[in-house]
């Protein structure tokens, strides 16, 4: 390797938004990363949400009263989330559901129009080879005629 042209590589702390420290080697000295292996819901098998940023409550800060114009503290913004109706919830899952429903039933229909489809397919299979068997046999035969006219 050629001398003065590459970075240093030296020991390296990566930070994670959970707490967790690891050590390592880098060309940079400190990694802060959001999420680790420790706090992944991937490898741990549980689903939560990691924030000890504080970027949620920065969001809700910032964007929970925009309608209204005045600014709410994090903690009021994060109880009128809490207390948001319900009903335009439950009712767009309910939509959801019944569009869920209607697809279902569709690709129902597909299926059987696949069904149909491979059947007629199966049927114009075996009718072609029907057909080309008997071609074969009828030129077999006529093979077999001409040779016998030619040793005769």
């Amino acid at each position: 390797m050629k001398t003065g042209i590459h970075p240093t590589y030296e020991p390296a702390k990566i930070t994670c938004a959970c707490g967790r420290e690891t050590e390592t080697r880098s060309t940079v000295g400190e990694i802060h990363v959001e999420i680790c292996s420790h706090c992944h819901p991937f490898f741990t098998g549980r689903q939560k949400l990691v924030d000890t940023a504080g970027r949620v409550e920065r969001f809700k800060a910032k964007y929970g009263s925009a309608a209204s114009g005045a600014s709410v503290e994090p903690a009021e913004a994060a109880q009128n989330v809490d207390e948001a109706p319900e009903e335009p919830v439950v009712e767009a899952v309910e939509e959801v559901a019944e569009e869920a429903e209607v697809v279902a039933e569709a690709v129902e229909e597909v299926a059987e129009e696949a069904e149909v489809v491979a059947e007629a397919v199966e049927e114009a299979a075996e009718e072609a080879a029907v057909e080309v068997a008997e071609e074969a046999a009828e030129a077999t035969e006529d093979d077999g005629e001409s040779k016998e006219e030619e040793s005769a």
